[in-house]
């Protein structure tokens, strides 16, 4: 399985690439966490489903696949890259809490959300205020290097310096003559060589709380220090995949390869992926613009802008019906549709089960359980094509309805790889759960309680000798089907329809 053509796009190089790890079969994935100031919110779906997908499917093929994916708790301030309020401790200001205590509250939130969506956990989550020592190492190996100048008891990266000896802009491809403004006249430019150069450390105002001591000043790491720094401690000097959303090619991966090259001297990272954004109205979805919808609006429908509650799955499966790459714009027409679709391939997982199979299979349904496994892995191994394996789960749906039908026959084997590949690739790679018989189980539950109480009922009309109410509930009970045992050890029931 290992040996599957997996083809990926590297926003680095701009075309689909054979994936060829490193140190095959060990794999390095490094993906950008949220920042935890606020509730998950739709956007944050996308890179999380996307990279779980990747996670998933290189499992799946015999990868060891170790999956960092940070938590940006300090350092990310709140204008841009190096300006501003940190987001969290204006958070933290504002509720009269510790900056941590709201960094631990949305991580909480955050992981609650995943799980629902069914996410798997990451190998590795570390924190950047838990890395502040490898940032400021990081540092140092740039200033040591003359890519990097004191400022004020702040560190700046000096573009103009990197870009002589190497080129910065070539993940973004953006020309470094085209961002730079060599007025300091302009705001927050002032300690700056220019404009572009950006913060490695940050020397910390009297209010600012989140601080720790260094060679230049008591301050806090840059924004775009953490991934580079926390990267490298656990996948090394070279690893395979970093990925995130493609808002984070500039400036905040364009700035990783700088840092990166400036500190060891070459390339960090083989293969850079980023996901398209969601959008609503044709705008990007985010908390600065005041637009975005939390996920917990969206299981609960408690948005004015939702006609509906929209489950966990139907979040995934809408996010799994676009291509990664492409565009996906908010509506709830199209979560409807994402619902239906979902319920549709949910219910044909029961109906499957439902088959009963015939001696041999008819032609045309041999032909297609025979070709199923490896259109779903071509779709798969052609940059993760999940739309075009939900396409092939459906015509499986149209198949199972027809042998329903007696309109065609499966034999047992065939029955049986049919049933194999479609839960593969809807479960174990696509990562959908059955919310429906989720659902039977907890209603099942919750059942077992009325009825168990009821019986408490005629327990204590019996201890009171009322034997006409104790009559009363064991008949009712038997006219809908429970049949009520008293024995010596108790009272027993079960449901005879």
């Amino acid at each position: 399985m290992i040996d599957q053509p997996l083809m990926i796009y590297n926003t680095l190089s701009r075309r689909k690439e054979l994936f060829r790890p490193l140190h095959a079969p060990h794999v390095g994935m490094y993906v950008c966490g949220p920042t935890v100031y606020g509730d998950p919110h739709l956007g944050h779906a996308r890179p999380a489903i996307t990279f779980d997908i990747l996670f998933r499917y290189l499992t799946h093929l015999g990868y060891k696949v170790r999956y960092v994916r940070n938590i940006t708790d300090v350092g990310h301030l709140e204008h841009d890259a190096d300006e501003g309020d940190d987001k969290i401790e204006k958070k933290a200001r504002l509720e009269q809490l510790e900056p941590m205590e709201v960094a631990q509250y949305y991580t909480n939130r955050y992981h609650k959300a995943m799980e629902a969506l069914n996410v798997l956990p990451p190998s590795i989550e570390p924190h950047a205020s838990g890395h502040i020592i490898e940032q400021e190492q990081l540092v140092k190996q740039i200033l040591d290097n003359g890519y990097a100048y004191v400022s004020n008891g702040s560190v700046y990266f000096d573009i103009e310096k990197y870009n002589k000896d190497h080129k910065y802009g070539i993940l973004s491809g953006r020309n470094l003559t085209d961002i730079i403004n060599n007025s300091r006249e302009l705001n927050g430019v002032g300690e700056k060589h220019n404009q572009a150069d950006f913060a490695l450390w940050k020397k910390a105002t009297p209010e600012h709380i989140m601080r720790w001591p260094s060679p230049w000043s008591d301050g806090f790491p840059g924004w775009h220090c953490e991934c580079t720094a926390m990267g490298r401690k656990y996948l090394g000097d070279h690893f395979d995949i970093h990925g995130g959303g493609m808002d984070l090619i500039f400036p905040h991966h364009e700035c990783e390869i700088a840092q990166a090259v400036a500190s060891q001297g070459d390339q960090m990272v083989h293969y850079w992926m980023h996901n398209n954004m969601l959008t609503i109205n044709g705008q990007k979805m985010a908390k600065s613009l005041g637009n975005f919808i939390t996920l917990e609006q969206l299981f609960t429908g408690k948005n004015e802008v939702l006609e509906q509650a929209y489950s966990p799955m139907t979040i995934r499966f809408f996010t799994l019906s676009a291509h990664y790459r492409g565009t996906v714009d908010f509506s709830n027409e199209a979560l409807k549709a994402a619902q239906k679709g979902y319920e549709r391939l949910m219910g044909t997982c029961e109906d499957i089960d439902r088959i009963q199979p015939s001696a041999k299979s008819d032609a045309e349904t041999a032909k297609f359980v025979g070709g199923l496994r490896q259109r779903c892995y071509d779709a798969m191994n052609d940059d993760l094509q999940t739309p075009l394996v939900i396409s092939a789960l459906f015509e499986s749906c149209h198949v199972i309805n027809s042998i329903l039908d007696h309109k065609a026959q499966i034999s047992a084997d065939d029955l049986k790889e049919l049933k194999d590949t479609f839960h593969l690739f809807t479960f174990d790679i696509l990562g959908l759960k059955n919310e429906r018989a989720a659902n039977n189980d907890a209603r099942e539950k919750a059942f077992g309680k009325v009825v168990d109480m009821v019986l408490k009922l005629r327990a204590k009309a019996k201890a009171d000798k009322d034997w006409t109410t104790s009559d009363q509930i064991r008949d009712e009970l038997a006219k809908d089907g429970f049949e009520v045992k008293d024995t010596k050890d108790g009272v027993t029931w079960k449901l005879n329809i």
